[in-house]
């Protein structure tokens, strides 16, 4: 039997918070900490295979993030873009969405805006396409589950979702459906130091 095609979609900067606040103190932690390497992280989760122990293998990694504007910020611009320019060296898919401004800014943070929007087309879309056999989908954001419960309903027995979320001391939290039993990837301390990322990309 072929191995199973996965594609993994990761919400960039839900990843890296929640590496931080399940791995690290709440106490100030160098911005370092949390970041991993997309690439390996695909690698580690296609590795451990899927459901029913199916074979697997990784298809393609997904990375959904805001992308600074490089007039309003052009530092915190220069650091996204390195970070993303290395993720692409390495073969990652690196979907971005400009940040948006409040009025406010630089008292109140940028925000993300269609990020969740942009996963969940493509959590879709791919599966239409028959781009993936499992999806698995990085993110804590409950405004995917729309998206994994359509894969689910349409394509039951031909193409399935998974998810993967970070489990430590500080918090082990995980996409889940009502009644339904979605595959989860559990990645403990010792994975998240098998995919770390300690480039200081302001560098």
């Amino acid at each position: 039997m072929e191995p199973l095609k996965v594609v993994l979609f990761i919400d960039g900067q839900n990843t890296y918070r929640g590496a931080r606040e399940s791995f690290f103190s709440r106490e100030r932690q160098p911005a370092v900490n949390g970041q991993y390497d997309p690439m390996r992280l695909g690698e580690l989760i296609a590795a451990r295979g899927g459901p029913g122990e199916a074979v697997c293998t990784l298809s393609e990694v997904r990375v959904y993030t805001g992308r600074p504007d490089p007039e309003k910020d052009p530092r915190t611009y220069a650091a996204h873009m390195r970070q993303c320019s290395g993720w692409t060296q390495r073969g990652v898919n690196v979907i971005t969405r400009p940040l948006r401004y409040p009025s406010e800014w630089p008292s109140l943070k940028a925000e993300e805006k269609g990020i969740d929007v942009a996963i969940a087309v493509d959590v879709v879309s791919l599966a239409v396409g028959a781009v993936y056999d499992i999806g698995v989908v990085m993110s804590t954001d409950s405004d995917l589950l729309p998206a994994i419960e359509f894969v689910r309903s349409r394509y039951a027995g031909i193409r399935q979702v998974a998810v993967a979320a970070w489990r430590g001391a500080g918090g082990n939290r995980r996409l889940a459906i009502p009644g339904a039993n979605i595959w989860c990837h559990w990645l403990g301390r010792s994975d998240y130091d098998a995919v770390a990322d300690f480039t200081d990309y302001n560098r």
